[in-house]
Order: C-alpha cells, then sequence, then structure tokens
C-alpha cells in the first residue's frame, strides 16, 4: 500500500456491456470483509451505448473518492485502447492488466468507413502496448476472452483479469479473500468456470 498516502488505487476502464462494475463490485466485497477500507468513483452513463467508462477504487485511507492524476498503483483495462485513454492515472513504476481485445469506438469506425482510400486504420494492440512502454515497463497483456473459454465460459473474462491482479506484488487483499468474494457475486451456475478463470488469470499475472 502507498505509504505516503497510505492508500492503494486501482483504476478500471472498459466500455459499456463489459461488466466493469462487476470487477469494483468483487474487490469492494473482498476489501470490505478482510477489513479494509473502500471508497469508489464511477461513471457509467455511457454504458448503454458502449462509451467509454471507470471506476476510480481506492483502498484505504483517501480523502477523496477520486485518483489524482499519476497515483494508480494499478490500471485494469477491459478494453486494451481504454487503457492508453486514461494512462495518465497511472503512478510511475504502475501496473497495467489488460485485455488484448479491442472494440473501436463509433467515431473511430466512421472514420475508417468513409476513407475511401483506406488510409485509414485501426489502433492496434501491438501500437497500444508500445505507447504504453514509454511509461511503465509492467505492461501485463491478456487474452482474457481465451483464458475464459479455457475456462468453460466466455462471459468469465472478469474473474479472469480479477485473477492476475492478485498476483500482482503489494496488492493488499489476500487472493483467497478475493476468490470467495468472486464465487459469492458471480451467477451460481457460472460458479466452476470463474473459480478456473480466475486461477488462470492469477497464474498470467504472476509476472506482474
Amino acid at each position: 500500500m502507498n505509504k505516503s498516502s497510505d492508500t492503494f488505487n486501482i483504476m478500471f476502464v472498459g466500455v459499456g456491456g463489459q461488466g466493469l462494475m462487476l470487477l469494483s463490485a468483487i474487490l469492494g466485497k473482498a476489501a470490505v470483509d478482510t477489513g479494509l477500507n473502500v471508497m469508489t468513483g464511477e461513471q457509467h452513463g455511457l454504458s448503454q451505448r458502449q462509451g467509454s467508462i471507470y471506476v476510480h477504487f481506492r483502498i484505504g485511507n483517501p480523502i477523496s473518492p477520486l485518483i489524482p492524476y499519476g497515483k494508480a498503483d494499478i490500471l485494469i483495462a477491459m478494453e486494451a485502447s481504454e487503457a492508453l485513454r486514461y494512462v495518465e492515472y497511472l503512478k510511475e513504476g504502475g501496473v497495467v492488466i489488460m485485455s488484448n481485445r479491442i472494440m473501436p469506438s463509433v467515431i473511430e469506425t466512421e472514420k475508417v468507413a468513409l476513407d475511401k482510400e483506406k488510409k485509414t486504420k485501426y489502433l492496434t494492440v501491438e501500437q497500444i502496448v508500445k505507447k504504453l512502454e514509454e511509461v511503465t515497463d509492467k505492461v501485463i497483456l491478456l487474452d482474457s476472452l481465451e483464458l475464459a473459454i479455457q475456462a468453460g465460459n466466455a462471459r468469465t473474462e472478469n474473474s479472469v483479469l480479477i485473477g492476475a491482479t492478485v498476483a500482482c506484488e503489494d496488492f493488499p487483499i489476500p487472493a483467497e479473500e478475493v476468490r470467495k468474494a468472486v464465487l459469492t457475486l458471480v451467477p451460481p451456475k457460472t460458479i466452476e468456470a470463474n473459480s478456473k478463470a480466475f486461477d488462470l488469470g492469477r497464474e498470467a499475472g504472476s509476472i506482474c
């Protein structure tokens, strides 16, 4: 936990419809069950339009629910380009945990579609990672969908990313407490798949 401010800051980012709020709910429950204080700030008004959404998640004793620029210990991105959009929140030496999935915005899709000369291209995952590596050398790129499929349910990407997060050094919530929260909050029929997804994510995030 950040000694200077006595907080551990996580920025969740993604697009509407990905289940970003479940990530926040899982870690929130795990933190509270562990006896830690949690404060969050959310923006999800565009969720029905697949717009950009984010959650500020602060563990410890913050004075505000919003993470200051350059103070996030971890940036978790369910969509790759959103990691780039919010990277200014990441602290020096912070960790980016991101899915390799790209879901182009309507504006970007329009530019590509209207370019008759076909010179306009979508941003690639490789380009995104290269840009992020200008800020930090700790970029954990996950094929979260493939790992979710391996776990038995393509809709368990959240658990993959949560598993990778608990593998990070200095993460303040015990991994098994987070697992309990995952299995409590996901639909009963998906418990086994989410448990496997959590383990696969944790293994993939061990390089964190």
